[in-house]
């Protein structure tokens, strides 16, 4: 985290230990992440395309810029995807990121399995051959369905019934009563990440020229249409702790 250097990317001032314990020094992002968002003012979905297009172009840039350094990030969600009241957008949480190294003209490709279920990609969860940068883009497309669909694909089931169906089924979609609520450019970007041969998946830097990406706004926009009315993330704990104590009291 303290290598990396982009306006998209949570950056780590500095890191120390105390008492065994390694503690990481970050900037604070008082919108919280988009998850968080979604779950106390957008459940259902992001009302607006132009909204969903901007947090995915500022995403974007930085998967573009990680994988351009031969970093991969490897968790790419909702939950890591953080918004400041300041107009930014940020790719957080680099605790399973890779770098991959090369070794003469080879790649070489990373056989860890890491990442999150519902947004890890297929050839993460079989390891036959390694994943690599690719994986991202397919975890990137289960990000863009989370704003659009109010949950991530497949996320209502357990564990081990996510890997079977992300490796056995078809990859998921748009909901067939949505897909109407959005433009043909929307759904083709989303189409072009979803394939299970991660070498078709396009890479985070030509998605970025996609048609879709022409409707996003500047990041003032999302504080705008998203932010406004919404509690920050210190206020929202401290009504967290506030029912806490009420329900220890009861």
């Amino acid at each position: 985290m303290i290598l990396v250097d982009h306006p998209n990317l949570l950056k780590a001032h500095c890191t120390f230990a105390n008492d065994h314990n390694l503690w990481v020094v970050m900037p604070y992002l008082a919108g919280g992440s988009c998850l968080h968002i979604m779950k106390h003012a957008h459940p259902n979905d992001f009302e607006e395309e132009a909204a969903i297009a901007t947090i995915l172009r500022e995403v974007l840039k930085g998967i573009s810029y990680l994988h351009s350094q031969g970093f991969f990030h490897r968790d790419v969600k909702a939950g890591n995807i953080l918004v400041d009241s300041h107009d930014a957008i940020k790719l957080g949480d680099f605790g399973v990121s890779a770098y991959l190294f090369y070794s003469g003209d080879r790649q070489c490709m990373r056989n860890t399995f890491v990442g999150t279920p519902c947004w890890m990609a297929p050839e993460v969860m079989g390891q036959l051959n390694g994943d690599d940068f690719k994986a991202d883009m397919w975890s990137f497309r289960i990000t863009a369905l989370k704003p659009s669909h109010g949950h991530a694909p497949l996320s209502k089931h357990p564990p081990m019934k996510v890997f079977l169906m992300t490796m056995q089924n078809a990859p998921p979609v748009l909901h067939i009563n949505r897909e109407k609520k959005f433009s043909n450019s929307f759904r083709a970007m989303i189409s072009m990440c979803m394939v299970k041969n991660p070498q078709a998946r396009p890479s985070a830097e030509r998605l970025l020229r996609h048609s879709v990406f022409k409707q996003a706004r500047s990041q003032d926009y999302i504080v705008r249409t998203i932010l406004e009315g919404l509690p920050t993330l210190g206020d929202h704990l401290k009504e967290l702790k506030l029912k806490e104590d009420d329900m220890i009291e009861q």
